[in-house]
């Protein structure tokens, strides 16, 4: 018996396949029942709109985070405007916004943080403005960074789902437990502000990766 499959994503887009064929495929595979809805990865509003006027999309998956906001300018937007749901990957900046991490931390193996350039030595100690800004907010409302990053990006927008990567259960309890924080209006303002005047250093976590594989 075939599965359907709730959600069908399109990781990343293909840009040498119009994104309306894409859509119409997906519109066959929800009209035969096997997909309820489909997604695209890292697309962009242009992307977004064409595709969603052939089959409507579901979601689009892409990172955003207090460190890497690009999309806030028009995607988020136009998802919230045509009723898209939108599901960030890497909210947490690849763990740095958790506060777990310094410069003198090393990382081998598979571990995604050896390639991404926000973590190197420099841009940590460049970054941490923003761990900073953090620190301030997790010690006044009892909470820790990454629940206050991910309590900004709830606050900021009602049809998000983040999607923290997390291999341990304490980890897991900790991100669930950031729905409980409830930013007040002032207290969102003045992060908003903060975060308007800090610089971040280093590439997106995305493109990092990306420039790695082209690599080998």
């Amino acid at each position: 018996m075939l599965k359907r499959k709730n959600l069908y994503y399109q990781h990343r887009v293909n840009k040498n396949i119009p994104v309306e064929e894409v859509a119409g495929v997906m519109g066959k595979l929800i009209d035969e029942g096997k997909i309820r809805g489909w997604g695209q990865s890292q697309a962009t509003e242009e992307e977004v709109r064409r595709v969603h006027a052939v089959t409507p999309i579901t979601a689009i998956q892409s990172e955003y985070s207090m460190m890497e906001r690009m999309f806030e300018k028009d995607v988020l937007p136009t998802c919230k405007t045509l009723g898209v749901g939108f599901v960030p990957f890497s909210p947490l900046g690849a763990g740095f916004l958790s506060g777990k991490y310094t410069s003198k931390d090393k990382y081998t193996g598979d571990d995604v943080r050896r390639v991404i350039t926000r973590f190197s030595r420099e841009n940590m100690e460049a970054n941490q403005p923003l761990l900073d800004l953090l620190d301030r907010f997790a010690a006044e409302k009892d909470a820790t960074p990454a629940q206050i990053s991910l309590a900004w990006m709830l606050c900021k927008w009602d049809f998000l789902v983040p999607i923290p990567g997390m291999r341990k259960e304490e980890r897991l309890r900790e991100n669930f437990g950031a729905t409980d924080v409830k930013l007040k209006r002032e207290e969102f303002e003045q992060i908003e502000t903060a975060l308007e005047n800090i610089h971040i250093y280093g590439n997106r976590t995305d493109e990092d990766i990306a420039r790695v594989k082209d690599m080998i």
